[in-house]
């Protein structure tokens, strides 16, 4: 009885049947220098032996341009990564690209080489990948791919093409805005220790006290929810009237828990906490009080970000690792400015 193929054959079958993995293959079709002949030759038996063909949209990489990219994400439910994903897209399309997403649920090498791989099959030019997490960073500068990849949101530092709002800046904007305004010291509730934005605004919320001459208090740390500021700000009430006087939190959906936590304690805001977010999400501006915060210009990384990725597919870019750093905004409102 002759074996009937129920479906074409992917090429996650053809990297089963060789016994190497998906971005072995993936180099092979790509024609990558890097692949020992003896590898290659069983790739390619595997490809003739199963009747392996990629798709049309991958082989017009060869023959024409597809004007797709690739986007490659995970955390999408929180702001920064959402409206991100979404100035991405819009970017893309005013440039006359259409985008093919693909959304993990974490970034690691092998969520992120099968990724890639889809959407080498994909017949993607080029793909951006919002990476935020440092894991997600070492991940990308270990894999090899058949494109230009560009990351966004991995925070200072860097050793691949990336996009990124200068958060070190905005943590030195919103300091140095509460120090100007009388405080003595500014706490700080840090965002989850593995996300390098995070890290990036604790460095810049340190570096300027210290350039003061101030200590840094011991930070607190959150998730990025309300509710870990909430809990945090239980905590910080506690240290009212014990030289705190004024809070600088790394995200504004925290900093909307730290609010509540603080007026449920009767501590008043500003007269007795200045607070300071960071992102300026649309609510802020109607939280109780309504929130001082750092805005982040997400259209700008969307467009900066399409713009450098085009200019590497097109060899455009200048030589070395090419970054992009983008300055954010201190929005003052009456959380730190009593009416």
């Amino acid at each position: 009885m002759n074996h009937v193929q129920l479906r074409p054959p992917t090429m996650a079958d053809v990297a089963r049947l060789a016994g190497v993995s998906h971005q072995t293959v993936s180099r092979v079709l790509g024609d990558h220098p890097n692949v020992r002949d003896e590898t290659r030759a069983r790739v390619l038996r595997a490809i003739e032996e199963m009747g392996y063909r990629r798709n049309s949209s991958a082989r017009a990489l060869v023959t024409r341009r597809t004007r797709t990219l690739g986007v490659v994400a995970s955390n999408t439910t929180l702001y920064g990564p959402a409206s991100t994903l979404f100035a991405l897209e819009d970017a893309a399309r005013a440039a006359g690209y259409t985008v093919s997403t693909v959304s993990l649920r974490r970034l690691a090498v092998e969520t992120l080489s099968e990724a890639l791989d889809h959407l080498s099959e994909g017949g993607v030019e080029g793909v951006i990948a919002l990476a935020p997490q440092r894991s997600a960073v070492e991940a990308l500068a270990e894999l090899r791919h058949p494109f230009p990849v560009v990351a966004v949101g991995t925070g200072s530092g860097a050793e691949i093409p990336s996009v990124n709002v200068d958060q070190q800046l905005g943590a030195r904007l919103a300091v140095g805005h509460l120090l100007a305004a009388g405080h003595r010291t500014v706490w700080h509730l840090a965002g989850p220790e593995d996300w390098q934005e995070a890290a990036d605004r604790e460095t810049g919320w340190r570096a300027t006290l210290e350039a003061a001459g101030i200590e840094p208090p011991t930070p607190l740390r959150g998730d990025w929810s309300p509710l870990s500021g909430y809990r945090a700000g239980q905590e910080l009430a506690g240290w009212v009237g014990r030289g705190l006087t004024a809070v600088f939190v790394a995200n504004d959906q925290m900093a909307l828990g730290v609010l509540r936590a603080l007026r449920e304690a009767g501590v008043r805001t500003p007269q007795d906490v200045a607070v300071v977010g960071f992102d300026d999400i649309p609510e802020s501006e109607f939280f109780a009080p309504p929130l001082t915060t750092v805005r982040q210009d997400f259209a700008t990384v969307g467009k900066r970000s399409i713009a450098l990725l085009l200019d590497l597919i097109e060899g455009r870019a200048p030589s070395g690792v090419p970054g992009v750093a983008i300055e954010p905004q201190l929005v003052v409102r009456a959380s730190t400015a009593p009416d």
